[in-house]
């Protein structure tokens, strides 16, 4: 047994000893953090903006500091990029975290020096977490691979800029760094399809233990794997043990995955986000994520019906309710204040604050005033592969507002990898499901305004195909399940 194995569980043991200390009392932990936070920036261009001096109470917050999009930052951002100092935040970022808006175009997130830590620590404490639970010390032995976005970073103004997966790859700890890959070169790699053959080449001779990335990417290195050896992943990664997965939701791939790597390997969710890592799965056993309370993010809830409201509810994590879909609000050590992130999330536990996703405000389907959200085509769409067998490796959902004949409908696109072999009852069933879980969409259903969704089913690596199309394949990039609108499905049409 080596030296890591033997302290692996220990060490375990020990941070989760030191975390339930902060599980336990995240209410007060949440209160205290936001009066550092504005204390710490109340001398800042934002601060001064905002009053920061003369709050006392969370009362005063939410009347001094509206909701705002990344739009409503822009100046700011803007001024540090012009070369500003305490902006946002006291001093400067340490980095920007380059990412995709849906209307701002690029969006740059700031990243402190006291923001970065909490990245890895989370990351970390979530692997800790399943050590401690399941006692499984052999993932540490063996070799761990992270598919991510290059490491190669630019300079916005004067500060370093990255894609968020990119900048976390130098700070990796140095106790992993023996036991990581692919290689920095091979990260380097700016054409994705080009680089999961590198990284094939390089992992097929190692001992892989643990595979961490977003699933649709980690699908496509898997099937790669088996294209050059004919084998499943199981046979060639005999101790592979740990899938780390995040980004979407994993469900839909869940089928084609256990096929992929011919056993059952378990599978930790992270929620990590640009703006800050949010919550992890710490338990084989509870369902949702663990709220990363104590990690600089103050957080704020909005319910999702109430969102569009002129006054909608604003609460902090003292007056949620289990089961409430919510619009999740940050508040962060590097300067982001009451900035909508587009998520919503539901709790599951208050005890300890446990979360899962489910969607994004933006993403959602209400061409009729539906508003048919993720959670619920994804369940609707996993209950019908119960009844009817398939497996499903990609799909997008938008309204078909004028069809050519006949009333509107909701059409998915579906990209199978074993088709049902009875389509005509799994559509029939998929819609079924999803009248189920909305009232107003069975409504339209039944009032003839809309008739049943119709699937079109695209071919073969046709979502890869669409995403390379527009320049985002690979790294962190992942299509809208959801969108209100045809933009996405007009493209998808040339790959049914």
């Amino acid at each position: 047994m080596s030296i890591k194995t033997a302290l692996s569980l220990p060490f375990a043991k020990f941070i989760i000893r030191k975390n339930d200390k902060w599980k336990k009392n995240a209410v007060k932990i949440q209160q205290d953090l936001l009066f550092s936070l504005i204390k710490k920036a109340q001398n800042t261009s934002f601060g001064k903006d905002h009053n920061f001096s003369e709050i006392s109470n969370y009362s005063d917050w939410k009347k001094n500091v509206p909701i705002r999009d990344y739009e409503d930052l822009k100046d700011y951002v803007q001024a540090i990029i012009d070369g500003e100092e305490n902006v946002l935040w006291p001093e400067k970022p340490i980095y920007f975290c380059e990412t995709s808006g849906t209307t701002s175009g690029t969006k740059y997130i700031p990243i402190s020096k006291e923001s970065m830590p909490h990245h890895i620590t989370a990351a970390r404490d979530a692997i800790l977490s399943y050590i401690a639970e399941t006692k499984n010390t052999s993932i540490v032995t063996g070799k761990m691979i992270f598919l991510q976005g290059s490491p190669e970073l630019s300079k916005t103004g004067n500060i370093l800029t990255g894609r968020l997966s990119g900048i976390v790859a130098h700070h990796i700890p140095t106790y992993l760094s023996k036991n990581r890959l692919p290689t920095f070169a091979t990260n380097c790699i700016q054409d994705w399809e080009e680089k999961i053959d590198a990284i094939v080449d390089e992992t097929l001779p190692e001992n892989m233990s643990l595979i961490s990335g977003i699933p649709p990417w980690v699908q496509m290195y898997f099937e790669k794997l088996q294209e050059k050896t004919g084998k499943q992943i199981a046979t060639i990664f005999p101790n592979f043990d740990l899938f780390i997965y995040g980004g979407v939701n994993y469900e839909p791939y869940r089928k084609t995955f256990e096929k992929l790597i011919g056993k059952q390997v378990d599978g930790v969710e992270l929620y990590p986000a640009s703006e800050g890592f949010i919550a992890y799965q710490d338990s084989q056993k509870e369902e949702g994520m663990l709220l990363c309370v104590n990690h600089g993010i103050f957080y704020e809830f909005i319910p999702a019906e109430e969102f569009q409201n002129k006054n909608p509810k604003r609460i902090s994590l003292s007056d949620v309710e289990i089961g409430v879909n919510y619009v999740l609000i940050l508040n962060t050590n590097a300067g982001l204040w009451a900035y909508n992130l587009g998520d919503t999330i539901k709790f599951v536990s208050i005890n300890p604050y446990r979360i899962v996703v489910s969607g994004r405000i933006k993403h959602f389907t209400s061409a009729f005033g539906e508003h048919v959200i993720a959670e619920e085509i994804e369940k609707s769409l996993k209950e019908a592969l119960e009844k009817f067998p398939g497996r499903v490796n990609e799909f997008h959902v938008a309204p078909q507002v004028s069809p050519e004949s006949g009333l509107p409908f909701h059409e998915w696109f579906v990209e199978f990898d074993e088709q049902p072999t009875d389509l005509g009852g799994f559509t029939k069933e998929l819609d079924v499901n999803l009248q189920k879980r909305n009232a107003y969409y069975k409504d339209l259903i039944s009032g003839n305004i809309l008739r049943p969704l119709e699937v079109s089913i695209i071919g073969k690596n046709g979502f890869r195909k669409y995403m390379n199309s527009i320049g985002k394949l690979g790294g962190q990039n992942k299509v809208p399940r959801l969108a209100n609108d045809r933009k996405i499905a007009n493209q998808l049409r040339s790959f049914v």
